[in-house]
């Protein structure tokens, strides 16, 4: 296997808070952190709000006049790690979350010349918060959509944070980062940096 412990790689983060910009937002606050224990390990990223966009509803990689995915797609797709962040609500993922996963179904009509899945060796990673219980399940829910489509999980490929049940406080309104969710954060990036490299080193097979 040859030393890929130099080579550039790119990250793209989307975050699927309900919030448009320039709001606060908590999911957007712990994508930003991803990113920056992504740049760590020598990975540029790029951060973007979903609800900024018209994502139309659809199953297709290109719904039409007026619809933003295609853009927000070639980021997804020009980047080697792909991470959704979400808030939970009523112990699920965003509205926004479920419309990027619709979208993402697409994927699986989408090959190259030797009938890889584009997503064939692209990496994805999960970041959830939220005031009640659900990470879990959401990071489950993830992690299987975009596996089916695709995207290959690193070993602890999801960091979270759930306030205390029934409580008003936010992730972005803490005084400083729980040190297990910045623990959790770091081993995130490090396995999914790790991994998107032997990835961009030896493809899947056709």
């Amino acid at each position: 296997m040859p030393d890929t412990a130099a080579v550039p790689l790119k990250a793209f983060a989307l975050t699927c808070s309900l919030k448009s910009s320039p709001a606060e937002s908590s999911a957007e606050l712990l994508a930003q952190q991803v990113l920056d224990a992504l740049a760590e390990h020598d990975v540029t990223g790029e951060l973007l709000r979903a609800v900024d966009y018209n994502i139309a509803p659809g199953v297709e990689t290109d719904m039409g006049e007026g619809d933003d995915w295609p853009q927000l797609r070639q980021k997804m797709l020009e980047a080697d790690i792909f991470i959704i962040a979400t808030p939970t609500w009523v112990g699920q993922m965003s509205s926004i979350a479920n419309r990027i996963a619709e979208r993402l179904d697409a994927e699986l009509s989408e090959k190259d010349d030797e009938g890889r899945l584009l997503t064939y060796g692209k990496v994805a990673a999960v970041a959830v918060v939220g005031n009640e219980d659900g990470a879990h399940k959401i990071c489950a829910d993830l992690y299987q959509i975009l596996n089916d489509v695709g995207f290959t999980l690193a070993a602890g490929a999801g960091t979270y944070w759930n306030g205390q049940a029934m409580g008003s406080v936010d992730y972005k309104d803490l005084d400083e980062t729980p040190e297990a969710v910045a623990t959790t954060t770091k081993t995130l990036a490090a396995n999914a940096a790790h991994l998107a490299r032997q990835l961009k080193a030896a493809k899947y097979p056709a």
